[in-house]
């Protein structure tokens, strides 16, 4: 019989989430949204005049999912429920989206890896700024032209992702920052010859 700690616990779910918000982006798209075009997506406002394809509800959800998953079991792990994502969507979504989609996320998400991985050791903010501006940009672009024939909506795909990728760096900063606090007042408190 298999024992599953709680980080073997974790890395499953967060592969499994992840690798679900494709399918679930790709159904939003199709399904909810204050307009919906006729052919087309179904849009939300995100500010300064821009809409995009309901599918970016999911993409904070995403991008902690993707980083949660890069950190617990490494890059592979994390192409892997990419293309399970991919694969998910091809069946459940129509045609025109699920291709974009499978083309558009997986280019995007493995440029987002490329630049995350590497800048990840100087900062899992930057890393997750940086990655979500790179993968946001090519993902979007792509998206919204093989499954609309137009990039008139990239714009505000990209705005909506980039909200996402400060909120989560946000995040990330804060509670690193928390984290630290934490040791350094633990530190104090050995040096002084507290207990905790």
């Amino acid at each position: 019989m298999i024992n599953f700690n709680m980080e073997s616990r974790m890395k499953y779910v967060a592969f499994l989430l992840f690798a679900l918000t494709i399918p679930a982006a790709n159904w939003l798209i199709s399904n909810i949204g204050t307009v919906c075009v006729p052919s087309g997506p179904c849009l939300i406002p995100v500010g300064f005049g821009f809409m995009a394809p309901s599918g970016v509800l999911m993409i904070g959800l995403a991008l902690v999912l993707r980083d949660a998953l890069h950190e617990l079991t490494g890059w592979k792990w994390a192409t892997m429920a990419v293309l399970i994502g991919v694969g998910l969507s091809l069946l459940f979504s129509p045609p025109s989206i699920a291709i974009a989609s499978a083309v558009a996320f997986g280019l995007g998400e493995i440029s987002d890896m490329v630049v995350y991985t590497p800048l990840r050791k100087r900062g899992r903010p930057l890393a997750v700024v940086a990655s979500g501006v790179v993968g946001s940009v090519i993902d979007s672009v792509l998206f919204v032209w093989i499954a609309f024939g137009s990039i008139e909506f990239a714009a505000g795909t990209i705005l909506a992702k980039l909200y996402a990728s400060v909120a989560v760096a946000f995040l990330l900063w804060f509670f690193g920052w928390r984290a630290r606090e934490r040791a350094r007042e633990y530190s104090e408190s050995m040096a002084l010859g507290q207990r905790p």
